[in-house]
């Protein structure tokens, strides 16, 4: 919940990508005094993050305190869309002088835990996905989803598979949205997940088939607190991707199991306006 005003001053950390910085510091840092709002990376009171939806999604996972998403506008196709943002720079002194008059709520958005091979490699705040590398041709994986609402394995060929959060809802999850609806894509129309639910969704899959039966899902969603065990089948240039900002990934193997749960950790994002 927001801190009532006192007559402390709000301090906030300003949170960019070091190596690509869609933003300069100085121009957020003289947004935030012009706010009344001080600058702290020690015991900041909330995080201002520039950027894209990646740099959202690697604070969303590392860092604790409430975050407030801002998104640089560009005109180039390739550029992040930043549908997580709950602003655009432009807008960052309206939005900070609302926040300083604690016209605001957060949201608080589950994580997943992922552990390879038993020992916990960290959380994720969007999605995790193993994909092939540039040196493999399809993977070939056995998925095992066990525990509340689940109890199934299934095996593909694919080029990889995606699991992720209600925040990763509009990303990597919904690329079958941003398919089908060509040249006009509309964010409004994606798939959108429940906080309640996990979403899985295997890429450009060949086969896939659950069990014995003869159902060959693409995407759907678990309930929350579904277990996952992702192993494969055929040794491959397999990378987990979403742990680091390493572009390579982590490589996987035959032998390795990558188990994805729950996380006792959440992320707080800041909404503004007061909660309905």
């Amino acid at each position: 919940m927001p801190r009532e005003m006192s007559a402390t001053r709000l301090k906030a950390a300003i949170l960019i990508d070091p190596e690509r910085p869609k933003a300069r510091k100085a121009d957020v840092l003289r947004m935030l005094r012009n706010n009344g709002i001080d600058f702290s990376s020690k015991e900041p009171d909330f995080g201002v993050v520039v950027g894209g939806d990646g740099i959202f999604s690697h604070y969303g996972r590392t860092i604790s305190i409430p975050l407030l998403f801002v998104s640089v506008r560009s005109r180039e196709t390739t550029a992040s869309k930043g549908y997580l943002a709950e602003v655009n720079l432009d807008d960052l002194p309206q939005a900070l002088e609302e926040i300083s008059r604690n016209n605001y709520h957060e949201l608080e958005y589950r994580r997943l835990q992922v552990s390879i091979n038993g020992s916990v490699r960290g959380d994720v705040f969007t999605d995790v996905y193993l994909e092939k590398g540039a040196d493999s041709n399809c993977l070939r994986y056995h998925l095992d989803v066990g525990g509340r609402g689940g109890g199934f394995t299934e095996s593909a060929i694919s080029n990889g598979v995606i699991v992720c959060t209600s925040a990763g809802s509009t990303g990597y999850y919904s690329y079958v949205d941003k398919l089908k609806d060509g040249h006009s894509l509309r964010a409004e129309r994606y798939t959108q997940i429940g906080m309640d639910e996990i979403g899985v969704c295997h890429i450009a899959p060949v086969l896939t088939r659950r069990d014995a039966t003869r159902k060959t899902p693409l995407r759907y969603t678990i309930p929350w607190g579904t277990s996952l065990r992702l192993t494969l089948t055929r040794d491959a240039d397999a990378r987990l991707f979403g742990l680091t900002k390493s572009r390579k990934g982590i490589r996987i193997r035959v032998g390795d199991y990558i188990d994805l749960s729950p996380s006792e950790e959440k992320t707080r994002v800041m909404k503004l306006g007061r909660a309905n």
